[in-house]
């Protein structure tokens, strides 16, 4: 089944809102065994959504909209999708009487103009929103062409997505369907030039599955999609060739799908009965938020500081002042030094440092921006790397903070 997407919503195209819903809904229906073949985002301009509307129908008959079904001025798709269709706005008195229920529940008074949200295109099939005003709707013309309305708020969305549209769609599917699935295997610490290299002699041999490469600042990783095979054929051979990419991979992979770096060092640190104590610079926290981010860190993660100015490293890590003065705040000694002091600071056995230049100023020609040394201790054994980072300030602080963690991955997996 083909299908497109529309979402609507001027503050989209100003990039004041990121568009997570299309991502939402091209997941959703690729697991539905749909094929998304275009997505379309238009302002909340009348001209605008009737044009994408008719145009969607006429290339595949199906429609999904997200966006515009609130009760004021600018949310018109609900009347724009009723005119092209030929239909009329009718209300729906249980409808209305739903959309009061809910604002006596918050013991609020609801505004008239709510009452426009229980009007709805003649003939169109309610698909009930618990979690907010404004319904979907399944809205069919006399061809058979189908108009799916979602709001646009991604938990209104997502809800009605779950419960309301893909039982549906399955159901006009006849039952059984052929799927478009993904897996992904997540490296870090190699680029994707040398990743392509240790797995592209497999591509050929997993067909008829696509591989991707998609860099970004935590790593590559590797998706590979079954297209239109049955789910049990279709999770078989998914299986199978992330199974060999991760042994491609080697140690430059550390997880599979929606695998979180912090996560799995933290296993790594609880097989070891590990307690981990930070010291970062120019990263700022962002490592020990990565860590405190995974719900059930604090059986290992004992705490971390800032050190910032050098008279903190001093004083709180008991980096030795003659090493700042010799090697500077950003050098292998220093970091040691750090990683060494943090185990020392929180009584614990491992230890994980972050020194670097994040820009855009400070540089030097011998330690330009991006120059960032990276160090992690496990008992007396310590492992200390330099590493210079492109970008920006926010993209070179995100990329030491995942290399900060795959060094520890590393040495506990070697110890």
């Amino acid at each position: 089944m083909k299908l497109e997407v529309l979402t609507i919503g001027t503050e989209l195209l100003l990039g004041h809102t990121v568009d997570t819903n299309a991502a939402e809904l091209g997941r959703a229906f690729a697991a539905a065994g749909a094929e998304i073949t275009r997505r379309t985002t238009v302002p909340d301009r009348p001209e605008a959504i009737r044009v994408a509307v008719a145009e969607a129908l006429e290339r595949t008959g199906f429609v999904i909209t997200t966006g515009g079904l609130g009760p004021t001025s600018d949310d018109m798709t609900k009347t724009v999708v009723a005119e092209l269709l030929g239909k009329r706005l009718v209300l729906d008195a249980p409808l209305l009487a739903s959309i009061k229920a809910r604002f006596d529940r918050m013991n609020r008074v609801m505004p008239a103009i709510n009452r426009t949200q229980a009007e709805i295109p003649e003939g169109a099939t309610i698909l009930a929103n618990p979690r907010g005003t404004a319904p979907g709707l399944w809205v069919q013309d006399g061809r058979g062409r189908v108009v799916v309305l979602l709001p646009g708020v991604p938990r209104e969305m997502r809800g009605l997505l779950v419960e309301e549209v893909l039982p549906r769609l399955l159901e006009r599917q006849g039952g059984s369907h052929a799927v478009v699935r993904s897996r992904t295997v997540r490296t870090t610490g190699v680029s994707e030039s040398a990743v392509a290299e240790r797995v592209g002699s497999i591509e050929p041999d997993i067909a008829p599955l696509t591989l991707a490469y998609l860099p970004s600042v935590d790593g590559v990783d590797l998706r590979i999609t079954a297209w239109g095979l049955p789910p049990a054929e279709a999770d078989a051979r998914l299986a199978a060739a992330a199974e060999r990419l991760r042994a491609a991979a080697g140690e430059h992979g550390y997880g599979t799908d929606d695998a979180d770096l912090a996560a799995v060092v933290l296993d790594a640190l609880r097989r070891g009965r590990h307690r981990l104590g930070i010291a970062e610079s120019c990263t700022g926290g962002l490592v020990a938020e990565r860590i405190t981010n995974v719900p059930g860190a604090s059986d290992t993660f004992i705490g971390g500081v800032v050190a910032y100015a050098d008279v903190i490293k001093t004083a709180a890590l008991k980096v030795p002042l003659e090493i700042l003065e010799a090697h500077g705040a950003v050098s292998e000694q220093t970091v040691r030094a750090m990683a060494e002091g943090a185990q020392r600071l929180f009584s614990a056995d491992a230890g994980l440092a972050v020194t670097g230049i994040a820009g855009p100023g400070g540089g030097t020609p011998d330690k330009p921006v991006g120059t960032v040394w990276l160090a992690a201790r496990v008992h007396t054994t310590t492992r200390a790397v330099k590493r210079v980072f492109p970008g920006d300030r926010r993209e070179i602080r995100a990329r030491a903070a995942q290399a900060a963690l795959d060094l520890l991955r590393r040495l506990l997996a070697e110890s």
